[in-house]
């Protein structure tokens, strides 16, 4: 997952040598974010996570996103070419982060909040690593983007030569393009996607703008250049220790429990965050860092509740349609960021993503008191 946010790492280089305007370089982050919503959609219409085997759907995946970097270093020379090769990488990775998820519930019943909360926490450290590797000395961005290529074969190769599928998986479904819609008729699994939404709404728009917000308050307050590459690496990074602290509660205390409280904390700080801009880097970076280990830590919890309430032999379309749908959303709230920047500063910007996870919120507090919700966490609702 180091791949989704390559570009957006070294976009200034990027725009300097390709003379990009705000549109073109909002383009770059968005077209990932769309391919990602067009491979989950074809994935699911096609019922993949369940009609073929999850580890070679994965690592194909992760190979082909891969060499979908390599490409932009290669061959991208501009607006045009860089977004359609950055399309591409979001359509491959369509088929690492759904199947990963599956792949990894089927090696556990109990502990699976956990599980699922350590896999979310290795997507969200993959996601923020181009931050660090943006941190060091190297020769430009193309070694950069070379270095995150071969971690995301790594990853590939390693879950086709060492990880299989677990002892819960169930059989190989047949295809059936209903299962698009059954995952709505299901209010367990409704509810579940409703809380993911307005998660949703939130999260990349925050990972995206997080580190650009970062970069102008601490260059107001005379904090380097590198200081802020290594802040949005932890920032974003932070939500790695949020989802593992958050899946192992939830295994305990309760999914809802969990996914709420996050959402409380998260939408707090969208309110809050805008106020610190330019002050005190310190303050800043403690308050970001909360958000970030609080923004994602939600996450887990909505694929686990859905992997417990759906229909089990179609819980890869049933986790592709709700990532489908949830990252759709993102490219609404990933553009609206900018525009309210210029509208009314980095001071108010981030409190209109704060009906995100309000909406989360009473979503969960609304499937909390179903019935279905006895078979979240082994009864822990």
């Amino acid at each position: 997952m180091s791949l989704w946010f390559s570009a957006s790492a070294v976009v200034p280089s990027l725009a300097a040598e390709w003379h990009l305007g705000d549109s073109a370089v909002s383009g770059l982050t968005l077209a990932v974010q769309i391919g990602f919503v067009a491979g989950t959609l074809t994935s699911a219409l096609l019922n993949l996570p369940d009609v073929l085997r999850t580890r070679y759907l994965f690592a194909a995946s992760a190979l082909l996103g891969a060499a979908t970097n390599v490409a932009f270093v290669l061959f991208a020379r501009g607006a045009a070419s860089g977004i359609a090769l950055r399309f591409a990488t979001g359509f491959f990775l369509a088929g690492v982060y759904p199947p990963g998820m599956k792949l990894m519930a089927t090696w556990f019943r109990k502990g699976r909040g956990l599980a699922l909360g350590l896999l979310v926490g290795a997507l969200t450290l993959g996601k923020a690593s181009p931050y660090l590797i943006n941190a060091l000395e190297t020769a430009g961005w193309r070694p950069r983007l070379l270095l995150v290529a071969g971690a995301a074969a790594l990853g590939g190769l390693l879950v086709l030569f060492f990880v299989g599928e677990g002892p819960h998986t169930p059989a190989a479904a047949p295809f059936d393009v209903h299962q698009v819609t059954a995952v709505f008729r299901n209010r367990g699994v409704r509810l579940a996607n409703f809380g993911y939404f307005g998660h949703m709404w939130e999260l990349y728009a925050m990972w995206t703008w997080a580190p650009v917000f970062l970069r102008a308050s601490f260059a107001g307050s005379g904090g380097g250049p590198e200081l802020a590459e290594v802040a949005s690496f932890l920032v974003l990074g932070a939500g790695a220790i949020g989802c593992a602290a958050g899946g192992l509660l939830a295994d305990r205390i309760g999914r809802t429990a969990v996914a709420g409280g996050a959402m409380a904390i998260s939408g707090l700080c969208c309110l809050g965050v805008g106020f610190l801009f330019g002050g005190s880097p310190a303050a800043l970076l403690a308050v970001t860092l909360l958000w970030g280990a609080t923004v994602v830590a939600d996450s887990p919890q909505f694929s686990a509740s859905v992997t417990e309430l759906a229909d089990p032999r179609y819980m890869g379309t049933a986790l592709a349609v709700q990532t489908c749908v949830g990252f759709l959303i993102t490219t609404f709230s990933i553009r609206m960021i900018p525009a309210l920047v210029a509208a009314v500063g980095w001071k108010y910007a981030f409190v209109f993503l704060a009906p995100g996870p309000l909406l989360g919120l009473v979503a969960m507090r609304r499937l909390r008191g179903l019935p279905e919700a006895s078979r979240l966490a082994g009864g822990h609702r």
